[in-house]
């Protein structure tokens, strides 16, 4: 299942909703593609909604890890929201819960940048 990644911009933040698997190949470059637009566009206020992600392997994982980390040092915030139990778990075991930025909606991780 491809990748599908749509685009909305909410009180300037940018709001990335993803919809698929982020897996080695394909989608992970797309979705790692996509981020390095929205920074090189100069957008500092990104939430990724992973709602609909329905599978992320270990390149899925570098790959988030990755685009958190060149967003930081380009003086951007990248947050997530919306992640289902899974993902969740899977953020817990490799201790990366504690990188990144986590809501339970895309709405909170909106308004945490006010």
């Amino acid at each position: 299942m491809a990748l599908r990644i749509t685009e909305r911009d909410v009180n300037g933040v940018n709001v990335l909703d993803i919809d698929g698997r982020i897996v080695l190949g394909e989608e992970s470059n797309a979705f790692r593609e996509r981020v390095k637009a929205l920074l090189a566009a100069g957008k500092k206020k990104i939430v990724l909604n992973l709602a609909n992600v329905t599978y992320i392997d270990s390149a899925g994982l570098g790959t988030l890890v990755a685009t958190f980390h060149s967003a930081k040092s380009q003086g951007a915030m990248l947050k997530l929201a919306n992640l289902g139990a899974k993902f969740k778990e899977v953020l817990q075991v490799t201790k990366l819960m504690t990188v990144f930025d986590v809501y339970d909606s895309d709405t909170a991780a909106i308004q945490s940048f006010s």
